[in-house]
């Protein structure tokens, strides 16, 4: 043990601490009969600290080398895809911030896009390092978008991310811009095209179907993303969220009580109206279980301790999108909250229910 830990720049309490929660155990026996690290084990070790040192948690890195669908191959790749994001974005902020000392250094004011240059191009690529720790697919969710795209064998998913709900009995393609998703695909996923929802790769009618899960809300253009899906297919169900019905903000108790910021992320957003018109669809609730196994930002409604869990949070664009400060407080005083009581006693109505209405819809056209 402490020859592995030298060679791989841990203590050995590390190492212990790993045998301990049984992320990493040594398997292996030497002659004299102590405990020792096999070829497989070291592999192991090697993917768990690479996972730690791009910043997941270690019960993401417990979910990501205990998915049995990702061999070694696989997970070099996809540390190998993080690595080069990374890389690709410091690289992009380093040049952003060049530029603006060059600019103040001569007396130039920069325009508040330019400031924001340095932050990044796309949203996703600050959530994504997190994501397939905590974002899975909920069957029953899943089998309501399923039974929605009918007898659909062709089918296209817009803003696929790393895979989430794609049906494994038909033809799928997948649309994603962001390359830290994309890295993150499973091995035997659906081939997955770079591109965005507004500007669609593919001929009019080339899919008996196309679908989108939780991503419209990330669209520069909603409306215009979901006519392309209605012209590249002939049938769209799009998973989406309702910001439009009366006394909707005081619908979670997350939103309502902690991060009154959320209402002003939807102040551009389509109504839901507006975009089923778009599309010719009908709208349907879907529920959320209280055990929602896909950790979108509704999904621990009766499982408020989750909320403190920072690589939970890492995995909800909400929390970026509002920022630290917004997202310190609530934290705060949740925490206060659930210590206190206060918040069993707020929302002691929900102990008994096995599902809530939160306002995610499914579109159907």
């Amino acid at each position: 043990m402490g020859r592995v830990a030298e060679l791989a720049g841990v203590t050995v309490r590390t190492l212990h601490h790993y045998d301990e929660i049984g992320l990493v155990r040594p398997s292996a026996r030497t002659a004299a009969g102590y405990r020792a690290y096999s070829a497989g084990d070291v592999e192991r070790l090697r993917e768990v600290l690479a996972y730690r040192r791009l910043g997941f948690g270690l019960r993401e890195v417990a979910d990501l080398v205990g998915d049995p669908s990702t061999d070694a191959v696989a997970h070099l790749r996809r540390l190998r895809g993080l690595l080069l994001e990374r890389r690709d974005r410091a690289d992009a902020m380093v040049a952003a911030i060049d530029r603006e000392l060059t600019a103040r250094a001569k007396g130039m004011k920069m325009t508040p896009e330019e400031q924001l240059e340095m932050l990044g191009a796309r949203l996703y690529d600050a959530i994504g390092g997190a994501y397939i720790a905590t974002r899975r697919t909920e069957l029953r969710i899943a089998t309501q978008i399923w039974d929605a795209l009918g007898d659909a064998q062709t089918v296209l998913n817009v803003g696929a991310g790393t895979g989430s709900y794609e049906p494994s009995d038909r033809d799928v393609t997948a649309v994603e811009p962001s390359a830290v998703m994309r890295a993150q695909r499973p091995t035997g996923a659906a081939p997955c095209v770079a591109a965005a929802a507004e500007s669609l790769p593919f001929k009019d009618q080339s899919f008996d179907a196309a679908m989108a899960v939780s991503t419209v809300h990330h669209w520069r253009d909603p409306i215009a993303g979901l006519r392309e899906m209605r012209r590249v297919a002939r049938r769209v169900v799009v998973l989406t969220f309702d910001a439009s019905e009366p006394g909707w903000q005081r619908r979670f108790w997350l939103t309502r009580d902690y991060l009154p910021e959320f209402v002003g992320l939807f102040t551009q957003w389509p109504s839901l109206a507006g975009m089923a018109d778009a599309i010719g669809a009908r709208a349907e609730p879907v529920p959320i279980p209280w055990d929602c196994a896909d950790g979108l930002f509704e999904a621990y409604w009766r499982r408020p301790g989750a909320y403190l869990e920072d690589h939970v949070r890492r995995a909800m664009s909400v929390w970026t999108r509002v920022g630290p400060e917004a997202e310190q407080r609530a934290v705060r005083s949740l925490s206060d909250d659930l210590a206190s009581g206060r918040w069993a006693e707020r929302n002691r109505d929900l102990a008994d229910l096995d599902a809530a209405e939160l306002g995610l819809r499914l579109l159907i056209a």
